[in-house]
């Protein structure tokens, strides 16, 4: 009794304090008004596969983007590597990788790295506006920590620490976010575990500002005497805070199937909210198929649609176990359609030790 009743504390604290986001978030004054937009890119193959509606319900190490209680559904140790192209045709990759390991009886540690690569871009000046400077190379580097905990057999909750970083040769910002989220697990079958739900606050941070020598140049004073260093100042800019609230229910048709249906909520405070649905089958656990759908305000509209997604996102995924030890390997596809561009398209290997 004693075991239940701090786990409902537990639970209500952390509402508590993810309510007052959520009243706030959405205002539509604010559209547009964010940066570190990379923090809305879902890098992994499986849950981006149906739009992150299955955020109530992901476990392992792909919660550390969704929901990073679910990484407390870790048995032992998970190690993921995904490689993304982005908006196939803007030669942009994203590569993550992300391992999470089992430490005591109830926790789970995480670490994950997203790095994003935008190829090589040509140096222009004024004096110079066609080129022929050379080159340099954008990149931005996310790098997540994260601690979750089981409360109980229905309750999980996991807070994650973010440090963002987005550089090219000779301008540089840099920030700290955090995560934290919750996950319900009830049901009405015999093991009472096909009914999740969960909740999850995202990107909660410092203000981010742009610095350093590309901002500065060099002009002579108006006597022509000497010269000064003129620095130009860059405005802060909040990093894309929102709250996402999810649902799955998974249907066991026969023996070794399984359809999850599944649905989510993002109430985002920098662009429009978003409502997703998908579902999922699944044969032995060995392989899944999946598909989603995002709605949000005009998507439909080509000339009002304020984002590069359409709505449709497809995936599968192959596993097979490595002997009798309970080792498994996975491979993971994803699609997310796009316009313009040609989608994106997520590989991905997972190894559970």
């Amino acid at each position: 009794m004693k075991n239940h009743f701090s786990s409902g504390k537990i639970l209500t604290g952390l509402t508590a304090l993810l309510f007052p986001a959520f009243v706030f978030a959405g205002n539509p004054d604010r559209v547009g008004q964010a940066g570190a937009t990379e923090l809305l890119i879902n890098p992994w193959a499986r849950s981006s596969g149906w739009g992150g509606a299955n955020s109530g319900s992901i476990g392992g190490l792909e919660a550390m983007f969704l929901n990073v209680a679910g990484t407390a559904h870790t048995q032992r140790t998970e190690a993921i590597f995904v490689h993304t192209t982005y908006l196939k045709g803007a030669d942009i990759g994203i590569n993550n990788f992300g391992i999470t390991q089992k430490v005591g009886e109830s926790g789970v540690l995480g670490v994950s790295i997203m790095s994003m690569d935008f190829g090589d871009i040509e140096v222009t000046t004024v004096d110079q506006p066609e080129g022929g400077l050379g080159t340099f190379s954008p990149q931005y580097i996310n790098i997540g920590l994260s601690y979750a905990k089981v409360f109980s057999n229905s309750i999980y909750g996991g807070m994650q620490i973010k440090l963002v970083n987005e550089n090219i040769s000779n301008v540089g910002a840099s920030g700290i976010a955090l995560d934290a989220g919750i996950q319900y697990v009830t049901g009405n079958n015999e093991d009472r575990n096909n009914i999740k739900f969960g909740i999850a606050l995202k990107n909660v941070g410092t203000q981010m500002k742009f610095g350093g020598d590309g901002l500065s140049s060099r002009a002579n004073n108006n006597a022509g005497t000497y010269q000064l260093t003129i620095e130009s100042r860059s405005a802060e800019f909040e990093i894309p805070s929102l709250l996402n609230i999810g649902a799955t229910y998974d249907f066991d048709l026969a023996k070794d199937h399984r359809i999850s249906l599944a649905a989510s909520f993002t109430s985002n405070s920098f662009s429009n909210d978003q409502y997703t649905a998908g579902l999922e089958y699944a044969f032995k656990e060995m392989f899944m198929i999946r598909g989603g759908y995002t709605y949000e305000k005009d998507i439909t509209d080509d000339n009002l649609r304020t984002t590069v997604y359409t709505g449709p996102s497809a995936g599968l995924t192959i596993e097979m176990p490595l002997g009798k030890s309970g080792k498994k390997f996975g491979i993971d596809y994803s699609f997310r359609a796009t316009s313009p561009f040609d989608g994106v398209h997520s590989f991905g290997g997972k190894f559970t030790l």
